[in-house]
């Protein structure tokens, strides 16, 4: 039985996962999620990925803890943890824009999962939160790195240090997530945001994405070299040829993705 389903809609592609009762990150999880989005990293017909969860229990509550103990006293860990990082990057460095739809529970994992994708939406009755501290851990799959980054320093600290969990609103309020909905719309939200971005240039997308993610790692002006380089590139695609052409016949255009 698979833990993880995939269903593709014109150019995006829906991945829930389907591990009851809370949808707990296991080592099978993880296993699934890799493989399906490495096709999709390579599959040309898929612009946009949505991740979300089965039911409206949880997201992804968290991993899954009766996996912890045959690591407590382990000195050898440090390999795995490194994989685990790299599992989680692939999906942070996905070519393909990619959105979260929390629909009840993102803990830990969870939490840690939504905050790979480029954009999330909460539903009203979603919890957030990394309570690792409480279990005498941190959360080791990029949360002390990925979250001040998104929400700064300050209340990213507030939230790890106290393990607390906070709703889809006080999310939004923090620039956690993107937009709130209600409880059993936000994969609706999420397929018309993703029809939306869609009907934008595959390659303009791709090279906004990469301006704003490897730019946010530079120091501020070879950030600025690495945008006009990628200004430069998109120079050359069709693309810009039919964006301009389209908007100066004052018609919609038909980007090709290159």
């Amino acid at each position: 039985m698979s833990l993880v389903n995939v269903e593709k809609r014109e150019k995006i592609a829906i991945v829930t996962i389907d591990n009851p009762p809370m949808n707990a990150l296991s080592a099978g999880v993880k296993e699934e999620l890799r493989v399906i989005f490495a096709e999709l990293h390579a599959s040309a017909d898929v612009l946009a990925i949505i991740l979300t969860g089965a039911g409206q229990k949880a997201f992804v509550a968290g991993a899954d803890i009766k996996e912890l103990p045959k690591r407590i006293g382990n000195p050898n860990l440090l390999p795995q943890f490194m994989e685990n990082h790299n599992f989680f990057n692939s999906i942070d460095y996905s070519p393909k824009l990619t959105i979260a739809v929390i629909n009840g529970y993102a803990l830990g994992g969870g939490c840690e999962l939504a905050l790979t994708c480029d954009l999330r939406i909460a539903e009203q009755h979603a919890f957030i939160g990394v309570p690792e501290v409480k279990l005498g851990l941190l959360p080791g799959a990029g949360g002390t790195q990925r979250l001040p980054r998104l929400i700064g320093e300050a209340k990213a600290k507030e939230l790890l240090f106290t393990g607390e969990h906070i709703t889809a609103d006080e999310a939004m309020r923090i620039g956690l997530i993107n937009r709130v909905v209600p409880t059993g719309e936000g994969l609706v939200a999420a397929l018309t945001l993703a029809q939306k971005i869609c009907q934008n240039s595959p390659s303009a997308l791709q090279h906004i994405k990469k301006a704003v993610d490897e730019g946010m790692e530079l120091p501020f002006q070879q950030a600025l070299k690495l945008e006009a380089e990628l200004f430069q590139d998109l120079f050359l695609k069709e693309d810009v040829k039919e964006g301009v052409q389209a908007f100066l016949e004052k018609r919609s255009p038909q980007f090709q993705g290159n």
